[in-house]
């Protein structure tokens, strides 16, 4: 009687164990998709923040083309406007390519910490 008692113990423990075990892969899970879901929306976010920046840099931009080819009246302005111009569309680029590289490591990050479920 005292070893049916002791299965009877030994298998009701396992099955707690198996509970718990299953709750915590599930909360795991749970976790895991607010995460995932978290980060898209925030990709999106960013993809609109940096959509309407570079729209609005390129329009100041042309504006500013726009007025200096507008002031220029000889061969010599038009050189010096082509060079400024160029200056200002490196010096675009270059923010532009340090923001996508913070940007990146971000993603790195978050993407590690959502694996780790600590996001």
């Amino acid at each position: 009687m005292q070893a049916i008692s002791e299965t009877k113990a030994a298998v009701e423990e396992s099955a707690a164990d198996a509970a718990a075990d299953w709750d915590n892969a599930n909360r795991q899970a749970l976790h895991f998709m607010i995460g995932a879901q978290r980060m898209i929306f925030e990709e999106m976010a960013f993809a609109a923040d940096a959509m309407l920046d570079r729209i609005r840099t390129e329009t100041h931009l042309l504006g500013e083309f726009t007025a200096k080819l507008a002031a220029s009246h000889s061969l010599q302005d038009w050189k010096a406007m082509g060079s400024e111009c160029g200056r200002h569309q490196l010096e675009f680029v270059r923010r532009e390519y340090g923001r996508l590289f913070r940007h990146n490591e971000w993603l790195v990050e978050a993407t590690s910490n959502l694996m780790d479920n600590r996001y």
